[in-house]
């Protein structure tokens, strides 16, 4: 037997809402990242969740192109943490406000 919908769209609405707030008071720029990356997730489980619903992949396929963004935001991301880590000793998000050098 299979969980109804609700439980899966209460599921995202959780871990959107952590992930918001990670993004709102952490001050780590990795913790943002991360809460990022949940927000993402919570989205994809939505898209699947409405999809399976529906009787339909379209919300896979979206999720796979999601998925594919994600791992590029992860991938920048990182490298320019490690960039101004390296130029400034430091992953504190109000510390590195600036973009100059």
């Amino acid at each position: 037997m299979n969980p109804p919908v609700e439980n899966y769209l209460l599921l995202a609405a959780i871990l959107f809402g952590i992930g918001g707030l990670g993004v709102l008071i952490r001050r780590n720029v990795i913790v943002i990242l991360m809460s990022i990356e949940l927000i993402l997730n919570a989205v994809n489980i939505t898209f699947v969740a409405l999809a399976r619903q529906q009787w339909s992949v379209d919300g896979q396929v979206i999720v796979f192109f999601v998925m594919t963004v994600a791992a590029a935001e992860v991938a920048i991301g990182l490298a320019i943490i490690l960039m101004t880590f390296a130029q400034r000793k430091t992953v504190n998000a109000d510390e590195i406000h600036l973009l100059r050098w």
